[in-house]
């Protein structure tokens, strides 16, 4: 479906971005991949690795909606990526991620729907789910922003969904790379912020091939949640340094125990596929959608009374060996 198309991606240069980029350009022939940021270093390093001749790079904030409206023109489809995502700094810099998360996910809509773009994904989070940080309730603001959105389209075409998943690994910013970098470092000892505390795990690419999925089988309104494994923290530091000891640090401001994807408060609206959620919207829409079947023509059913899906009552604990396994494959992918 992206075959001679124009692609739009809202904060390109960041680790999802740069995947979701070389996946484009490997299985499809895109008219343009336009890279939509505001950082011209990391613009400028990503342009000597992806410089084909359908590359087109941006300067721009999800801030400014007359940047973004000239951005989107003739543009088929948008991943929403840009976000304040830090939990700590955001609880420390509340209104820069209100203005980033909230205001400007309105004006990628607004664009979008001026533009009259066919499809959207907003790429959601864990923490979006019973947020009790800022980051998690500016997100969950965005995602209710960009599901209501298919609401006032208006003659225009343009339909909105979210996709939310949980923590990337080897994303950057995540444990991964700073477990790996403390390790090069000489420590001895890894830190925890909890030994109780569980982790939802997906790859970039993972998430990547999800939101490309996402994009077929969407009606537009829908959050998309896939279903992936938990790991305790402690087990992921066990995993990647078995001869370290560890030591616990604390809750840091604004984080959660266990992360949930699908809240319980939801469960009469979630339904279940073979390999994914979707939450359906809380809204009516002017034309009434059937999500029990996707644009796909795959069909789900509707979870149990008091059903939740979080990461410590999972049903699927990633092993050592799984894990092992997908970093191994994170750093094929990077070479």
């Amino acid at each position: 479906m992206f075959n001679d198309k124009n692609i739009l991606i809202t904060g390109g240069t960041g680790s999802f971005g740069k995947q979701f980029t070389k996946t484009l350009l490997e299985l499809y022939k895109p008219n343009k991949i336009i890279i939509y940021s505001r950082d011209e270093l990391k613009q400028y390093e990503m342009a000597q690795s992806y410089s084909q001749s359908c590359m087109r790079y941006f300067i721009g904030d999800v801030r400014d909606l007359p940047r973004l409206q000239k951005a989107m023109k003739d543009v088929d489809y948008v991943v929403h990526a840009a976000a304040l995502k830090h939990v700590p700094i955001a609880e420390y810099n509340p209104m820069e991620c209100i203005k980033t998360n909230i205001m400007g996910a309105q004006n990628v809509i607004d664009a979008c729907i001026d533009n009259n773009v066919k499809k959207v994904i907003a790429l959601s989070t864990d923490k979006a789910a019973s947020p009790i940080n800022l980051y998690g309730a500016s997100k969950l603001a965005s995602d209710k922003l960009f599901v209501a959105a298919n609401n006032i389209i208006g003659k225009a075409s343009t339909r909105f969904s979210v996709v939310r998943y949980g923590n990337v690994l080897g994303s950057r910013g995540s444990v991964l790379p700073y477990f790996e970098k403390l390790i090069a470092n000489g420590e001895t000892s890894l830190p925890i912020t909890d030994e109780r505390m569980t982790r939802f795990w997906i790859t970039l690419q993972e998430g990547v091939d999800f939101v490309l999925r996402s994009f077929e089988r969407m009606h537009g309104g829908e959050t998309f949640v896939p279903k992936i494994p938990s790991m305790k923290m402690t087990d992921i530091a066990t995993t990647i340094a078995p001869n370290l000891s560890q030591h616990v640090i604390g809750i840091r401001p604004g984080e959660k125990l266990h992360e949930v994807m699908c809240p319980q408060n939801d469960a009469h609206l979630t339904l279940e596929f073979s390999d994914h959620y979707i939450i359906q919207p809380t809204i009516q829409f002017a034309q009434k959608v059937d999500f029990i079947k996707n644009a796909l023509g795959e069909t789900g059913h509707a979870v149990p009374y008091e059903f939740e899906y979080s990461s410590d009552k999972n049903t699927h604990w990633l092993s050592h060996e799984e894990l092992l396994a997908k970093i191994q494959m994170i750093k094929t992918q990077e070479q």
